[in-house]
Formats: C-alpha cells, structure tokens, sequence
C-alpha cells in the first residue's frame, strides 16, 4: 500500500485548517488516514505548524512519500533534515551525539528566525497602532477648531447687531443734539444784533 504524508483540510469556508497526515494514496482527501502526524493553521501570522517529528520521520523511514505543500511544512519544522541525518547515522558518517547537536544547533537556530519575525510583526503592529493614533488626534484637533470657529461668528455677529442697535439709538439723539445746539446758536446771534 502507497502511503503519502498529506494535507487533510478542517475548518470552515474561507478559514482553512489542515491536520498533516499519513494516509493511503488512494484514499481521499479528507477521508480514512493512518496517523495524524500533526497540524497547519495558515490563518496565523506566522503560520501555526505543530508535528509530531519522531513519527514523521518513522513515516519517511518507511517509505511514506510527502507532497509538495508537506515537504515544505516537514522541512520547515526540521523533520526531513532529522531523517537525512538518521540516514548518515545508519551508513556510519555521524554519531547519534553528533546527529543530536546538529539538530538541536538548527532547532535553536529556527527558533531563534521565528521569534525575530514575531518580533518584527509585533513592532509593525505597534507602529501601525501609532500612527493611527496620532492621525485620529489631527483629525478630533481640526474637528474641535472647526467647532469653536463656528460658535465664535455667532457672538461677534450678535455683538455687531447690538452695536448697530446702539449706534441706531443714539442717533436720533445726536441729531437732537444737533437742532438744539443749533437753534441755541440762532437765538444766540440775534441777541447779540441788538
């Protein structure tokens, strides 16, 4: 029997989910397997990967064949360089101490990139938050400018009319003031003819 290591999709539509199986060749998809060997979330930044290793290479050691998105996600995850250097550890190039170190040396090296990107993403965030922020506070600032330029013409305007209704009271007045004064100065003068 053909066994592949494959992708079985879960999840909804639109929010896929894929278990890392072993399973026949000849079954489907997301049918019978022989052996969940782990999980893929593509829906996380970065992707959520968890495998089974020692199974996994139990697997490829028995000839089980991964397809291309699997071998990806096992190389990723270190399963494929664990089986080539148990393959060097059966023809007698390396020691099990040696196959040891350099997994873990590339284990700790990978976890090292991942937490990098982690930390660049949450930087980004942080950036991205900030910058929102400070174009929301520009836009309440211009808000709150216009607001108080509209209620300020109101005042001044009624200020205005106010004015007007004085200076249209105290004409009259002025213009009584006027005769008055003028007609003092028509009965002054002809007093002083005689």
């Amino acid at each position: 029997m053909p066994v592949k290591i494959r992708l079985q999709r879960h999840g909804k539509k639109g929010k896929p989910f894929y278990w890392v199986v072993a399973a026949d060749a000849r079954a489907k998809r997301d049918g019978k397997f022989l052996e969940k060997l782990g999980i893929y979330n593509p829906n996380t930044n970065p992707a959520t990967i968890e495998i089974n290793i020692d199974n996994s290479v139990k697997w490829l050691q028995n000839g089980a064949q991964p397809t291309d998105t699997a071998r990806a996600i096992l190389s990723y995850k270190g399963v494929m360089l664990k089986n080539h250097l148990l393959g060097g550890l059966r023809k007698g190039a390396l020691t099990e101490e040696q196959v040891a170190e350099k997994f873990n040396a590339w284990l700790a090296e990978k976890e090292a990139a991942v937490a990098a990107k982690v930390g660049g993403l949450d930087k980004q965030k942080a950036d991205a938050k900030a910058a929102a922020l400070k174009a929301e506070k520009e836009v309440n600032e211009k808000r709150a400018a216009e607001a108080a330029a509209a209620l300020a013409p109101e005042p001044v305007a009624e200020e205005a009319k106010e004015v007007e209704e004085t200076a249209a009271e105290e004409a009259p007045v002025s213009a009584l003031d006027a005769a008055v004064e003028e007609a003092k100065g028509d009965a002054a003068t002809p007093s002083e003819e005689k």
